[in-house]
């Protein structure tokens, strides 16, 4: 059923609404072209941090900007890969996965699907909260999970694993968010990507939230329909699992990586530590950190 539905799909042309194609056969929202894209992909939130990136690359062969994405393509060594900026929260996510997937999965010729889909490798550098006092400010942490408070995969057939399914029965009951109205979602992290970040890194569940403010437990001038949410995610544990981290992108990275069939791997330097109250003296410091780490891991597989 699933080859013939796929079959059924590679026939159908996509019409111009569907797949926006600019005058220069660029993707709509990041301005690039099929061949300006390459298979292994860095994602980060800021469009000033691509630069950042791509500064360590040996070269560099194109470089775009439309509204908050910036793409810029190169190599180190003898690996090609592009570095996007997303912006912040899982409906960008939503844009750029989807335009990136179509750039190498989309015929724009023939507005149809290919029949040879090719895999990609996404990896996100990003910045994030700790909900665990034992991840101090200024570490790393590498998502094996993303649990989604976003809604975004809703709107998609997203097929659980039984980890995934254990998992995500486990945290609506401790938590009972999903008897209110929120719809948690979990995926995991791609193994492929996984295994290469270990030394130097912590690994757990990564929480994903719509938002930096109420979404996240802040309280400024309004009250909050979930006070005790960060008290819930932390104290959250299933054997070996537990939630470390939280932040804005992940979930939506993994769900879609998956449902895509691509590989996604999220990286993020604790810049704020919600248990100790505390936020880093130079998180621009601990962004680079990063970015220098795991690019010489990325480069090396």
């Amino acid at each position: 059923m699933r080859n013939s539905v796929f079959n059924k799909l590679t026939m159908q042309r996509i019409a111009e609404s569907e797949l926006i194609i600019n005058n220069r056969g660029a993707v709509y929202h990041l301005d690039c072209r099929p061949e300006e894209i390459a298979q292994t992909i860095i994602t980060v939130g800021d469009p000033d941090r691509v630069k950042e990136v791509s500064k360590h690359f040996d070269t560099i062969e194109c470089k775009n900007q439309h509204r908050e994405f910036v793409t810029h393509t190169g190599y180190m060594g003898r690996k090609r890969i592009s570095c996007v900026s997303t912006g912040i929260g899982p409906d960008n996510i939503d844009i750029v996965f989807n335009e990136i997937d179509a750039l190498v999965n989309i015929d724009f010729e023939t507005r149809q699907i290919k029949e040879q889909l090719t895999v990609l490798n996404f990896i996100r550098f990003g910045t994030s909260g700790s909900l665990q006092e034992n991840i101090p400010v200024d570490s790393f942490v590498v998502s094996t999970h993303g649990l989604g408070l976003d809604n975004l995969l809703n709107f998609y057939r997203l097929q659980y694993n039984e980890e995934e399914q254990q998992l995500l029965q486990a945290f609506n009951n401790h938590t009972q968010l999903s008897a209110g109205n929120l719809s948690p979602y979990i995926c995991m992290a791609s193994g492929f990507l996984l295994k290469h970040f270990t030394a130097n890194y912590h690994h757990g569940i990564t929480a994903t939230c719509p938002g930096f403010f109420g979404p996240q437990g802040r309280v400024l001038r309004l009250g909050l329909a979930y006070p005790n949410l960060v008290d819930q995610l932390s104290s959250f544990d299933f054997g070996s699992h537990r939630i470390t981290n939280f932040e804005m992108e992940t979930s939506a990275i993994y769900g879609l990586g998956r449902a895509l069939g691509h590989n996604s791997l999220s990286i993020s330097a604790i810049v704020a530590n919600r248990i100790r109250k505390e936020f880093s003296k130079d998180g621009n410091k601990a962004v680079e950190n990063l970015i220098t780490q795991s690019l010489a891991v990325l480069s090396s597989m």
